[in-house]
C-alpha cells in the first residue's frame, strides 16, 4: 500500500514539475540557472520516500566559476539524491534517449541540459566541443555520470573519458560529487535510512593537455572510489542508528 501511495505521489510530484518548469522556461528559456531551479524541486522529495539526505562539501562546489562536476550514477533515486547539490549555472550533460521519457525528457531539454548520443562517434564529440564552448564563452558548469550508466548497486563502474577532455580543453577544474549506495531505497519502506551526498575537493586541470586525460579519469576515478568506500559504511551507520 505505501508502495501504491508514494508511487502516486511521484508522478503526481513529477506533473507538478513538469508544468512549472514550463512556465519557468517560458519566461526564461534555457537560462543558465534553469537546471538549478527544477532540481531543488526534485531535491526535496527524500523525505517524503523516508530517505535523509546529508549533505556535504559545499564549499568545494566552486559556485563562482565555471567547473566540469563529475557524479557516480547508482539507479533514479539519483533524481532526489544528487539533484540536491546541483550549483546555479550548471547544466548536466545526459544520454540522448533520456528525451523520449514522458514528461521528464521534455524537462530535461527544456532547462538547457545537453544531449549526446554515444552511439555516434563523431556527432557525441562535436557535443564535447561545443559543451568547452559554452563554458569558455557563457562560464557554464556542466554535471557529468562518467560511468555512462547506471551502477545498480555494482560500485563504481569503470569512466569514459568525454568529461575529462571537457575539463581539460576547457582549463577548469573537476570536482568528484559521490553519493552513498542507495540500492537500499524501497519505495515500500517506511524508513529508507541515510544517503549521503558529498563533493570533494577541486582537481585542477591547469597545465594539462590531451596527453593527461587518462591519468586524470583514473586519479579520480580512484579518488572517488576509495571514499565511496568510507561514505557507504558512514550511511550504513547513520542509517542504523536512525532506526532505533
Amino acid at each position: 500500500m505505501l508502495t501504491l501511495f508514494r508511487g502516486l505521489l511521484l508522478v503526481v510530484l513529477l506533473i507538478f514539475v513538469f508544468f512549472a518548469t514550463m512556465v519557468v522556461c517560458l519566461l526564461r528559456p534555457f537560462h543558465r540557472d534553469n537546471v538549478h531551479q527544477v532540481a531543488s524541486w526534485f531535491g526535496r522529495v527524500g523525505p517524503l520516500i523516508g530517505l535523509k539526505v546529508v549533505k556535504r562539501g559545499q564549499e568545494n562546489l566552486l559556485v563562482d566559476q565555471p567547473v566540469v562536476y563529475v557524479g557516480n550514477h547508482q539507479n533514479n533515486f539519483d533524481l532526489f539524491t544528487q539533484a540536491t547539490m546541483v550549483p546555479k549555472g550548471t547544466v548536466s550533460i545526459g544520454k540522448k534517449s533520456l528525451k523520449w521519457i514522458p514528461f521528464f525528457g521534455l524537462i530535461y531539454w527544456l532547462t538547457g541540459n545537453i544531449l549526446i548520443d554515444r552511439n555516434n562517434r563523431s556527432k557525441a564529440r562535436g557535443t564535447i566541443e561545443n559543451t568547452t564552448k559554452n563554458i569558455r564563452d557563457k562560464g557554464l558548469s556542466v554535471w557529468v555520470f562518467p560511468e555512462g550508466t547506471r551502477s545498480r548497486g555494482r560500485g563504481l563502474l569503470p569512466f569514459k573519458s568525454g568529461a575529462f577532455h571537457t575539463a581539460i580543453n576547457a582549463g577548469v577544474p573537476v570536482v568528484p560529487v559521490l553519493a552513498s549506495c542507495q540500492q537500499h531505497v524501497d519505495l515500500g519502506k517506511r524508513n529508507n535510512g541515510v544517503v549521503i551526498i558529498e563533493a570533494l575537493e577541486p582537481i585542477s586541470t591547469e597545465g594539462m593537455g590531451r596527453e593527461d586525460v587518462r591519468e586524470l579519469m583514473q586519479r579520480v576515478q580512484q579518488q572517488m572510489a576509495t571514499r565511496l568506500e568510507q561514505i557507504n559504511e558512514e550511511a550504513r551507520q547513520l542509517s542504523v542508528a536512525s532506526a532505533v
